[in-house]
């Protein structure tokens, strides 16, 4: 989901935020101390979504993990508090739930973000930061509305991220945190995109 283009951001405090958004008919992103709007999603957004959690779903039926979407808040504690809707999240175990709300978790293990023009920048630099700074997350992927494409940020044992992408619909992305490999002709079935040279993409 895109970030509204707004003059100034809302300056509130954490709990003005919480209080805030369980009113609001729309969603906002808060950060440091500021309130984003949140834009309503595109036909490839929502459908490469939409994909992604069937494909995730399906791979994950008989393991203890479980995918969730942007209705979930993440909350980011590092070095400011940061609350986010990634557009899906992939959480194993018990969901680890702030304050016993079971709208905000701090827990996942995968973090999936689809690029829009708006946001591409932020989810690759701001975000990139907040989410490998959570100790659960293992793999952070960023999938292109535009073209067959996903980029992957997966944990080393060592700490360090590692940085990797696969192209094209015949291409498969193996994700290891979780022990399961995606295919890319699944997260854009049904979709023409930019870069198709056929209709059966």
């Amino acid at each position: 989901m895109a970030m509204a283009q707004q003059q100034e951001p809302l300056l509130m405090s954490e709990a003005e935020y919480l209080e805030f958004e369980e009113t609001s008919d729309i969603k906002h992103e808060y950060v440091d101390g500021r309130v984003y709007a949140m834009t309503g999603a595109k036909w490839n957004h929502i459908r490469i979504t939409g994909n992604a959690h069937t494909a995730l779903d399906n791979l994950l039926a008989d393991t203890p993990c479980v995918v969730v979407s942007s209705e979930l808040k993440l909350k980011v504690n590092s070095k400011k508090v940061s609350y986010r809707y990634p557009d899906l999240m992939v959480v194993c175990g018990e969901p680890d739930f702030v304050e016993d709300r079971t709208d905000i978790i701090t827990n996942p293990k995968l973090i999936v973000e689809v690029l829009s023009p708006s946001t591409a920048l932020e989810d690759r630099n701001v975000k990139l930061d907040e989410y490998t700074a959570l100790d659960s997350v293992h793999e952070y992927l960023l999938i292109s509305q535009d073209e067959a494409k996903i980029e992957r940020y997966l944990r080393q044992e060592s700490g360090d991220w590692l940085y990797s992408k696969v192209k094209g619909t015949d291409t498969t992305l193996a994700l290891p945190s979780l022990a399961i490999t995606l295919k890319l002709s699944l997260i854009y079935k049904k979709l023409k995109l930019k870069h198709d040279t056929d209709d059966d993409k």
